[in-house]
């Protein structure tokens, strides 16, 4: 349970807070004159013992003097109305006794004293014992209240992540079951990375598909991944076409530059699929290779699709090649981000890329279920350290 003084509550201009509980005001004076040469010690003087735990809970208690022998409650009764009250619990508190007795030391701390010293001490070593356990006190206060300031930074900064995870969902597209067939897993990681990807037709003979992945995690990634994605999907990047794979990823890589978006950059696999022709050209930029198996009926290797240069925004003055490769019916395509491979196991060894490439065999292996199934095996229920995103083009 969390305390209820804090350092707001506190100043540390403030000093030391003294408040003893004594039924004789000879002794109440006696240590109102031992802290007097003090400026920093602040003094209060309880007769009543009745009152002692309001007086305490009220000011700015730093540490509670308290006698044992009091006729209208018992001393050591006091030390657990004490420790019972959320207000005081944690306020040190130093037992005044005239008695050097074992058996009633152990009484007393048994009961959440924190201190114990027979009456009246030396006024040198009285200060020294306030001061020590004030400053411990003050200390945890600070201590507790920076631990509460951490968690309310963490849970917005969760909670910006979340509303950011969102809001790209709802940009991802609506999978596409007719025809040629497009469908989709995105699994944000805990600090959220830089996915995007997207496909739509371009028109009625070419159909589009993207994935980009943005250096870094949170919020800045997934604002520049956003970025780059609508400028995409509502075809915004000037002089383009966006039915040339290559000229689209020259165009971002102009467009984009790293020095303009606080020193992140993205990869990107941009591919564009001509029915007519049963072509699917592409161009790619610091990506993973796209996997793609052109005969669905056959157990050979699966073809690359290599991305043809560094990441965009950097060199800025670079043309990319787009390549090519003949569609058959049934021919299916995998594009991916890192996160679905380099994925760390327990052991805290990543998965290599032939690794994951061999998750595709036997061909029942060749589903997004199967990648995303697989990639959770290895990290064995944890929380994947990166976005993963894939995207399967099957074309029928």
């Amino acid at each position: 349970m969390a305390d209820t003084q804090t350092p707001a509550d506190m100043p540390a201009d403030e000093g030391v807070s003294v408040l003893l509980v004594d039924d004789q005001p000879i002794i109440g004076e006696a240590v109102r004159r031992m802290l007097a040469t003090h400026e920093d010690i602040a003094f209060r003087y309880c007769s009543d013992p009745l009152q002692a735990v309001q007086m305490a809970s009220e000011e700015r208690t730093t540490v509670i003097l308290s006698d044992l022998v009091m006729p209208q409650l018992d001393g050591l009764e006091l030390v657990e109305r004490f420790r019972a009250e959320e207000a005081t619990r944690r306020i040190p508190l130093i037992v005044l006794s005239t008695k050097e007795e074992a058996e009633t030391k152990a009484a007393a701390f048994s009961r959440g004293a924190n201190d114990y010293l027979v009456k009246l001490p030396d006024p040198v070593e009285l200060v020294a014992r306030i001061r020590h356990h004030s400053e411990g006190y003050v200390s945890r206060l600070q201590r507790d209240a920076a631990y509460r300031a951490l968690a309310k930074q963490e849970k917005a900064l969760a909670d910006d992540l979340e509303q950011a995870a969102k809001y790209v969902m709802s940009l991802l597209p609506e999978p596409i079951a007719d025809g040629l067939k497009a469908a989709w897993r995105f699994i944000p990681s805990a600090s959220l990375g830089g996915d995007a990807f997207g496909y739509h037709w371009l028109d009625d003979d070419h159909f589009a598909v993207y994935l980009l992945d943005v250096s870094g995690h949170g919020v800045g990634s997934a604002l520049l991944g956003v970025s780059v994605l609508n400028t995409l999907r509502s075809r915004t990047l000037p002089n383009t076409d966006f039915r040339d794979p290559g000229g689209v990823v020259t165009q971002l890589n102009t467009t984009f530059r790293t020095q303009d978006h606080d020193g992140k950059f993205f990869t990107i696999w941009y591919g564009v699929y001509e029915a007519s022709t049963r072509t699917l050209r592409w161009a790619g930029a610091g990506h993973p290779a796209s996997v793609f198996f052109p005969d669905p009926a056959a157990d050979d290797e699966p073809l690359l699709l290599e991305s043809g240069g560094p990441m965009p925004g950097v060199l800025t003055d670079l043309v990319y090649e787009t390549r090519s490769c003949e569609v058959v019916a049934g021919a299916r395509l995998f594009v991916y981000s890192d996160g679905v491979y380099e994925v760390r196991g327990p052991d805290g060894r990543v998965r290599t890329h032939d690794e994951f490439l061999a998750t595709f065999e036997p061909q029942a292996a060749r589903t997004l279920d199967h990648m995303v199934g697989n990639a959770r095996r290895v990290r064995a229920g944890e929380d994947f350290d990166d976005d993963v995103s894939l995207v399967q083009i099957d074309f029928n």
